[in-house]
């Protein structure tokens, strides 16, 4: 399954968290990356990830805890 990152909108995120929570969910990327892309998806612009389908309804779940904005590509 893909998903677009569109934004963040919690007050003062958790960057830690938010790159624990993709390197977790992704089926191809590394915890350097994570951070990568948490700071690109903190700065404004969204990201694609690639997302393992097993536990599919927890990953989600732990987004939207995140205050994650997403949307499901396939």
């Amino acid at each position: 399954m893909k998903l677009n990152l569109l934004s963040c909108n919690a007050q003062r995120p958790d960057r830690r968290a938010i790159a624990k929570c993709i390197a977790e969910i992704s089926s191809n990327i590394n915890e350097s990356l994570s951070n990568e892309l948490t700071n690109i998806l903190l700065e404004g612009d969204p990201i694609d990830i690639e997302m393992e389908d097993k536990n599919t309804g927890s990953a989600l779940r732990a987004l939207r805890k995140l205050s994650i904005d997403y949307e499901i590509i396939e």
